[in-house]
C-alpha cells in the first residue's frame, strides 16, 4: 500500500493542513484535531480505500487498522508539519496521561491552594502514621493489661514517641506552611508553637497566678482551641508578611528587621485574630462531620463514600488532609479515632467492583488488558490506574462505580469503623482499624466491591463508548 498517497488523500478530504490542529495515533485509529468540521468531506472519507470507519468525538478518528495507522501517521505528520504523537497503549502511561489531563482541566486557584495545603502535611504523614499506630496499640495494651507496663522506661519511651508528634504538630504545621507559601520555615514554626497546649507555653494564659486577659476578644488565650488549623493559617500569614516586609526593607537592615517585624506583627495577629478564627473553623469542621456521621447515619456513610472519588477527580480531596490529622490526634475530640477514613476507603472498593464487571462484560481486548493489570493493585489500595485508565475515561462506569461504593460506606457507618492511623488503603486498610473491627472492615470492603460490580454490570457498560475510547484491536 502507498501510505504516503493515502495520507495525502486523507488530508485533502479533511480540508487541508490549515484545518488540522493535531495528529496522533492509537492502536488502530488516526486521531485528528479539526478546526472546522464543515470543511471535512466525511462521505468521501468514509468511502476512501484503506479507511475502515470514522468515529466523531473530541477528535476525528479515522480507523485504519493496527500497524497501518502508524505508517500513515508518519506520512500524515510530514504533510501537516505537526508532531506525530502516538497515544499511550500501556496502563502506566494511560494512567499518567489521563491523570495529567484531568488535573489540567481542573487546575483552578482553589485546587492549587488545596494542593499547597496537602503539601504541608505530606512530609508529616510518616510520623502521623507511626505515632497514630503507637497510640492505638499502647491504648489497647493499657486496657488489656491494666497498665502493667506503665512506668517501665522502654514502654514509656514508645508512648512518648506517639504522644510527641501530635503534641507538637502545630509547630510542624506552621514550619511547613511558611515554607510552602514562600516564607522562612523557622518563623512559621515559632508562630505555630504558640498553638501548642503544653505547660512549657504558659505565659499567654497565666502570669504570676493571674489570668492574662486579651484585648478585643476579652478572654484568656487558649492555644488548644485554635490548635492545628490556627497554626496552619498562621504559617501562611507569616510567609505573606515576610515577603511584603522584605519588599520595603532596605537591604542593609533586611537580615535583622524583616524576621523581627514578621514575628512581632505575626504573633500579635495570631493571638488576637487567628486563634479565634482557627477555633471557629475547627468547631465548624467537627460540627459538619458529626452531623453527616451521627445525624445522617448510614445515609451519611453512603454520601461520603459515593462522593469521595469525584472530589479526587477535581482535586478538592486535598482539603481533607488536615482533617485526617485532627481526627487522629489522641487529644482531639475523637480521641484519635478517625471514623472518616474507613468510609472514604470504600470508594476504591467500588472501583475494583466496577473494573471486574467491565472485565467480565466487555469484548474489548485492550480494556481487558488494562483491567487485568490494574485490579490486583486496586485491591491493595492503589486505585489510580483503575480510576484514570479505566472508569473515568468511560464516564458512565466511573459514576456507577461511585454509586456502588456507597454500599461499603453504609456498612462502614453501621459498623462504626474507626482507624487509629493513616496509611495503607484497600483490603490492607484492616491493619489500621481499631482492634476487633478487622472482620467488619473486610465485610464492608466486600460490600463496596459487590456494589460497584452490580451497578456497573447492569447500568455502566457501554460497548460503543468503550470502543471509542480504547479502539478495536
Amino acid at each position: 500500500m502507498d501510505y504516503a498517497a493515502l495520507a495525502a488523500k486523507i488530508l485533502e478530504l479533511l480540508g487541508g493542513k490549515e484545518n488540522v490542529s493535531t495528529n496522533a495515533a492509537c492502536m488502530t485509529r488516526l486521531r485528528v484535531g479539526i478546526k472546522q468540521m464543515d470543511k471535512v468531506n466525511l462521505v468521501d472519507l468514509k468511502a476512501l480505500d484503506g479507511v475502515l470507519g470514522i468515529v466523531e468525538s473530541s477528535t476525528l478518528q479515522i480507523v485504519l487498522g493496527p500497524g497501518k495507522v502508524n505508517r500513515v501517521l508518519a506520512e500524515f505528520s510530514k504533510l501537516t508539519g505537526l508532531k506525530a504523537d502516538t497515544e499511550a497503549d500501556n496502563l502506566g502511561d494511560v494512567t499518567e496521561q489521563n491523570k495529567a489531563a484531568q488535573k489540567a482541566k481542573y487546575d483552578k486557584p482553589l485546587q492549587r491552594f488545596l494542593k499547597k495545603i496537602a503539601n504541608i502535611f505530606v512530609p508529616l504523614l510518616p510520623g502521623i502514621i507511626a505515632a497514630g499506630l503507637i497510640n492505638g496499640l499502647t491504648n489497647v495494651i493499657n486496657v488489656s493489661t491494666g497498665g502493667a507496663f506503665s512506668g517501665m522506661w522502654w514502654y514509656e519511651t514508645i508512648r512518648t514517641a506517639g504522644w510527641a508528634l501530635f503534641a507538637f504538630l502545630p509547630l510542624l504545621a506552621g514550619f511547613n506552611a511558611a515554607k510552602e507559601f514562600g516564607g522562612t520555615a523557622v518563623l512559621g514554626a515559632i508562630i505555630g508553637a504558640m498553638f501548642i497546649s503544653h505547660p512549657a507555653m504558659p505565659l499567654l494564659a497565666v502570669f504570676s497566678g493571674e489570668n492574662v486577659i486579651l484585648p478585643i476578644i476579652g478572654t484568656t488565650f487558649n492555644p488548644a482551641a485554635g490548635g492545628l488549623i490556627a497554626a496552619l493559617i498562621a504559617g501562611m500569614l507569616i510567609a505573606t508578611l515576610e515577603r511584603n516586609i522584605r519588599k520595603i526593607m532596605p537591604d542593609l537592615l533586611d537580615t535583622f528587621f524583616t524576621p523581627l517585624l514578621t514575628l512581632i506583627i505575626g504573633g500579635l495577629v495570631a493571638v488576637l485574630v487567628l486563634q479565634p478564627v482557627g477555633s471557629f473553623v475547627t468547631s465548624g469542621i467537627f460540627y459538619v462531620l458529626n452531623f453527616v456521621y451521627d445525624s445522617l447515619g448510614f445515609v451519611g456513610g453512603y454520601i461520603l463514600s459515593a462522593g469521595f472519588l469525584p472530589l479526587v477527580a477535581v482535586g478538592l480531596h486535598q482539603a481533607l488532609t488536615p482533617i485526617h490529622a485532627l481526627l487522629n490526634d489522641p487529644a482531639g475530640p475523637t480521641q484519635g479515632v478517625n471514623y472518616l477514613l474507613p468510609i472514604l476507603m470504600m470508594a476504591g472498593g467500588g472501583q475494583v467492583g466496577a473494573g471486574l464487571a467491565l472485565y467480565l462484560k466487555t469484548k474489548n481486548a485492550k480494556l481487558k488488558r488494562f483491567i487485568r493489570d490494574a485490579l490486583p493493585i486496586g485491591v491493595l489500595g492503589i486505585g489510580e490506574p483503575l480510576m484514570y485508565a479505566v472508569t473515568l475515561p468511560l464516564g458512565k462506569s466511573f459514576l456507577t462505580a461511585c454509586l456502588g461504593a456507597g454500599l461499603g460506606g453504609i456498612l462502614a457507618a453501621l459498623f462504626g469503623l474507626g482507624a487509629i492511623s493513616q496509611g495503607v488503603s484497600g483490603l490492607f486498610g484492616l491493619l489500621l482499624m481499631q482492634p476487633g473491627q478487622q472482620l467488619f472492615f473486610i465485610i464492608a470492603m466486600l460490600g463496596a466491591y459487590a456494589g460497584g460490580f452490580c451497578v456497573t454490570y447492569f447500568f455502566g457498560v457501554d460497548e460503543d463508548r468503550i470502543n471509542e475510547v480504547y479502539g478495536t484491536e
